[in-house]
């Protein structure tokens, strides 16, 4: 049930189609991030009313809260969180890398403490694989182990050669998940499709052996994990134009955690299908819109009555109905609605320039595109 179907290239920039039993999504794509079944500030039906195809949730964060189980007699997440389009979910191994003083990795898999309560627990590729299966996502993620930037060739090589055995053993409880009654697992999606994902820290050589092994193992697609941990973007860059080729043009290629909207755009021009990343909704809830001159930092004194839009060009229902001024002043009250109004913004902006990529693709115009979209935006704040 799940297909991926390459329209049309334009350099290395790939327009695609991905199948799943709950849509279609049109690729390059831009995940909006509900990591405990909720975008955080705005509800399913703007995201609906945003056309967000497809959203992403995480297995470590329902796993403790209400529990994997408590959403399988549900029906699955998708009608527990009433959303009936896609859904990817993330294994939980980029948490569990965020809990650096509360867990201890094995080959066996991931032992931590709940930030919640701080009860112990261990997260398997088996276990992750099974609650992947419960929570019925139309996307699930291998449990991997991602390492900083920072982590020196061997401990990187640790850590992928890991994350291949871990990949192996999530794929061998897919697919008998998928043939066979397994304890108590109630798989609520028979259609779900599972990528692997390649490691290697920033070296090149790792990345090749991770793509490698991981694509011999064979999976529905493959994602790029392990950056947006303290590279910077030029790094991040080289990276996924060593890595994006290594991978089948046939598949998916799905770039994890990233990030600015520039990024958006390079990664694209490197051959990269899907994306996810809190930064649109969580930098909205700080004050800062996202607009195509770069970050507006709301709060400043100077909007206190400006009467302009977050950003005039913009057609979301935010800049079409309220005033920088508006906005500043629910921002320094406190108000709810400003996170609402502010996330709508920026998935928006996110969204819309992931629709004019596609566009561009199709019409051969996606380096002027690019070109343009460097001439005008800046990842300082407007002054």
């Amino acid at each position: 049930m799940f297909q991926f179907t390459l329209l049309q290239t334009d350099g290395a920039a790939r327009r695609g189609e991905v199948h799943t039993p709950h849509g279609v999504i049109q690729t390059p794509a831009f995940m909006p991030v509900g990591t405990r079944g909720a975008v955080k500030s705005v509800t399913q039906r703007d995201l609906e009313d945003l056309d967000a195809e497809i959203i992403l949730g995480n297995t470590y964060h329902l796993y403790l809260k209400p529990g994997d189980e408590l959403i399988a007699r549900a029906g699955g997440l998708h009608k527990f969180i009433g959303w009936n389009r896609p859904i990817l979910t993330d294994s939980g191994g980029y948490q569990v890398f965020s809990l650096a003083a509360m867990r201890r990795i094995t080959d066996e898999g991931a032992q931590f403490r709940s930030h919640l309560d701080g009860s112990l627990h261990l997260l398997t590729p088996e276990r992750a694989t099974d609650i992947q299966a419960r929570l019925g996502s139309d996307i699930a993620m291998v449990l991997d182990e991602c390492v900083a930037s920072t982590a020196d060739p061997a401990d990187a090589r640790e850590a992928m050669e890991r994350s291949v055995k871990w990949a192996a053993r999530s794929r061998r409880r897919l697919l008998q998940l998928r043939t066979d009654a397994v304890d108590d697992v109630v798989v609520t999606n028979q259609g779900q499709a599972q990528f692997g994902i390649v490691q290697g820290g920033v070296h090149p050589g790792l990345r090749t052996e991770s793509a490698q092994a991981t694509i011999d193992i064979g999976f529905e697609a493959y994602a790029i994990g392990g950056l947006s941990v303290g590279e910077t973007a030029e790094v991040m860059y080289e990276v996924v134009a060593h890595t994006a080729p290594l991978l089948p043009a046939d598949r998916p290629r799905y770039l994890m955690g990233t990030g600015m909207p520039d990024d958006l755009i390079e990664c694209v021009a490197r051959g990269i299908d899907m994306f996810d990343c809190v930064l649109p909704t969580r930098n909205a809830r700080n004050g800062q819109l996202l607009t195509s001159r770069g970050p507006l930092v709301i709060k400043n004194a100077r909007y206190a009555e400006d009467s302009l839009p977050p950003d005039p060009g913009c057609g979301c229902y935010t800049c079409r109905h309220f005033s920088r001024a508006y906005l500043r002043h629910l921002y320094i009250a406190g108000e709810m609605t400003a996170a609402t109004l502010n996330s709508i913004h920026n998935l928006y902006f996110y969204l819309d320039t992931m629709r004019r990529i596609r566009e561009a693709i199709v019409f051969g115009t996606f380096e002027q595109l690019r070109q343009e979209f460097h001439q005008t935006f800046s990842r300082r704040p407007q002054q």
